[in-house]
């Protein structure tokens, strides 16, 4: 039997290690490599980033303090300071010294902040640092600023953006920089880090097992891309994406993963028409086991096939998902091949993304004493026809972004109405 891709990829990185400056190369992980792969196949060389934007007072933000706050934080998290790269056809992470911008941003006149931030994200150069710090405001009269706290998504998952939201607000309030942490913190951090994401690879190279390489290929057998109907008017919206958004009653408890899932078959179905099988992707995982907590990307998509013909009952759904979980550790690359062994047309394009947070685990953004107020900036190109978040509290927060190149406006609406109709919260928007 051929070594598994993950199999291959830590082979070559061992071999890394032989010589210098190579040695001092961390590894990536599978949603790692998967970042890089997408990016690199990207026309414009787009990376993935993940933006975090907060609105305080006017002149609350001291720039230099929270910069040196944020370069603390990249000293003693190794995936916050390490720049991708590919050494003799391997990819791989070079840590370099911390060194965060933090970049003001001037609105044009009439201008809104909002508008000068999606610019600046709409520009983000692909081969700088992984976390990067903007401020804007609209005009000398506004009210508020907005602090954009942007990572590229090979440093950080869901898991990560928690705890670097804490821990820059707790160096902010301690006044710490990168000298404050001594050069064995540094280095333990280094080696915990290295540590995790290799028993990362190790976990991810057994989860590619024959047995589940046969599932997923049996699961995935019927996929195909699909075509997006006609749109029915014209596109004429400056921004290349759409969205839409609604907030919903919440069941105690939330609503179940599954009846998500359900609700983008749906979505999908009133896009490509019934009958098709869309891939919907969704991420999945956490550390692996008897890791440090490191921040850093351990995420992998797992995909679901959405058949769009007759909607099953609820609890088909819930087992078809409970089956993918036993499995959801095989690696996204893994994945496809063994969809193509199975005799799927399917390149490995993901026709819908689905996301789901718990606002009930967030704690905002507090420089000194105060908190900022976390806002949503839309507006950026997504890397799917249609993408769905879901943000569980008191309510459900649901929205569903767009690809207006692929998606036509009223057709997308038509199938967010799909969506949250489909959902057993389903209410008038609001």
């Amino acid at each position: 039997m051929l070594p598994s891709i993950t199999g291959q990829y830590l082979a070559r990185y061992q071999r890394l290690g032989a010589g210098d400056p190579a040695a001092g190369l961390l590894p990536v992980t599978g949603a790692q490599r998967r970042f890089l792969l997408v990016r690199s196949l990207d026309p414009a060389g787009r990376a993935d980033i993940v933006p975090m934007f907060f609105a305080f007072p006017r002149g609350t933000v001291d720039a230099a303090r929270l910069r040196a706050a944020a370069n603390h934080l990249a000293a003693r998290h190794p995936v916050l300071r390490s720049r991708p790269c590919v050494v003799r056809g391997t990819p791989a992470l070079r840590p370099e010294p911390a060194d965060v911008p933090l970049d003001h941003m001037a609105s044009a006149p009439g201008e809104a902040a909002e508008d000068a931030l999606r610019r600046a994200l709409a520009g983000w150069p692909a081969d700088g640092p992984p976390l990067r710090l903007f401020l804007a405001h609209s005009g000398p009269h506004a009210e508020e600023e907005i602090l954009a706290v942007v990572l590229d998504h090979t440093a950080c998952d869901g898991q990560s953006l928690a705890r670097i939201v804490e821990e820059l607000g707790d160096a902010y309030r301690d006044r710490l920089g990168p000298d404050d942490l001594s050069p064995a913190e540094a280095a333990a951090e280094l080696a915990a880090y290295r540590d995790a994401v290799l028993r990362q690879l190790d976990a991810e190279d057994r989860a590619a097992s024959p047995r589940a390489l046969t599932y997923w290929g049996e699961r995935l057998r019927t996929v195909r891309e699909q075509t997006p109907l006609p749109g029915t008017r014209p596109i004429s919206a400056e921004l290349p994406t759409g969205a839409v958004e609604s907030r919903l009653p919440s069941p105690a408890g939330g609503v179940p993963f599954p009846a998500l899932l359900d609700a983008c078959r749906a979505a999908a179905g009133a896009l490509f028409g019934t009958g098709p099988v869309v891939p919907i992707g969704y991420p999945w995982g956490g550390r692996p086991a008897g890791a440090e907590p490191v921040l850093g990307c351990f995420l992998n998509t797992v995909v679901f096939p959405a058949g769009t013909g007759s909607a099953p009952a609820p609890e088909v759904t819930a087992t078809d998902w409970w089956d993918d979980l036993d499995r959801a550790d095989t690696p996204f690359d893994e994945v496809v091949r063994a969809a193509r062994a199975g005799g799927s047309a399917w390149s490995g394009r993901l026709d819908g993304l689905l996301t789901v947070d718990d606002a009930r685990n967030r704690t905002p953004l507090r420089l000194g004493g105060t908190a900022g107020r976390e806002v949503h900036i839309g507006g950026r190109q997504v890397r799917a026809p249609f993408a769905v978040s879901a943000t569980q509290g008191p309510e459900l927060h649901l929205r569903m972004v767009w690809d207006r190149s692929v998606l036509d406006d009223a057709v997308a609406e038509d199938a967010f109405a799909a969506l949250r109709g489909a959902l057993p919260a389903g209410a008038p928007a609001h």
